[in-house]
């Protein structure tokens, strides 16, 4: 048993806790603050680098922050396909440059007896930047938490997860929190998804017509209409982990979310294939 290697740190974001500090220090004082209303009980997230998405990342945590200080702290992610297994983390917990985050066991265990997981531990694991990225701006906001990891194919099965991850935190007395990690679409011919050839228009469609549909259902925290478009419209790359949020929020009494930030990999570095990014909160 053991903690997961932080991969992705000195890459997709700083590796030491100086520069982890200094970033989030920046990002507070840029933070984009939710003028709606909304519980906090959980969001949408991007999972870039910190170059392209962090700082809208960041925006939902911080959000959450300001309403509660979650201890259990649920994150559906992985790039899974519709017909994949989910996956969990089963080990002590993760390494990030700011100290270890805790897994919560009990939760783990309550989720292995009514479902059928890959399990992963620090040993053997499937590398992914989906919920790495992530796990900093956990550490910095709720130092207290524990959390629990989940790769989410999609499918309506997401549902089902999301609904039992929502009535395990009941079940244990815990403040929640659930958070699902995608990027929306990835538009080029890096890609192979050019529709609308490349160049600003394609930028604009991408903005306006196909990232608006499924943010426009994660606001409406519309589980089915957002796995529909996402499978239908290729923009979300991640969308079990959004369906598995949303239904965890609904359950735990969110009717809508809020969106926090909207931005592509195009605002930083202009290109002909980029990705687009939401941060929501519930």
């Amino acid at each position: 048993m053991g903690y997961r290697r932080p991969d992705l740190a000195g890459a997709w974001y700083p590796g030491g806790e100086r520069e982890v500090r200094k970033t989030i220090e920046r990002y507070i004082k840029e933070v984009n603050k939710p003028i709606d209303s909304y519980k906090g009980v959980g969001g949408i997230v991007p999972h870039a680098g910190w170059y392209f998405s962090g700082r809208t990342a960041f925006s939902v945590f911080y959000s959450i922050a300001e309403k509660r200080s979650p201890r259990l702290i649920w994150l559906f992610g992985m790039h899974l396909p519709p017909k994949g297994p989910d996956y969990i983390f089963i080990d002590d917990g993760y390494k990030t440059p700011l100290d270890t985050l805790p897994v919560h066991k009990e939760a783990v265990r309550m989720m292995n007896e009514t479902f059928s997981f890959s399990q992963e531990d620090a040993r053997s694991y499937t590398q992914d930047n989906t919920i790495e990225v992530q796990l900093p701006f956990v550490k910095y906001l709720f130092p207290e938490a524990s959390i629990v990891t989940v790769g989410v194919s999609p499918s309506e099965h997401a549902v089902k997860v999301g609904e039992r991850a929502a009535a395990i935190t009941q079940e244990l007395g815990e403040s929640g929190c659930f958070i699902g990690s995608t990027d929306l679409t990835h538009y080029g011919p890096n890609y192979a998804f050019t529709p609308h050839g490349t160049g600003k228009e394609s930028v604009q469609w991408v903005r306006e017509k196909n990232d608006k549909e499924v943010v426009d259902l994660f606001l409406k925290a519309d589980w089915g209409g957002a796995l529909r478009s996402a499978l239908s419209k290729q923009n979300a790359c991640c969308p079990g982990a959004a369906v598995a949020a949303i239904a965890a929020v609904k359950k735990m009494g969110a009717e809508k979310g809020v969106l926090v930030q909207y931005t592509t990999s195009y605002d930083v570095h202009p290109d002909y294939s980029f990705v687009g990014y939401a941060g929501v909160v519930y």
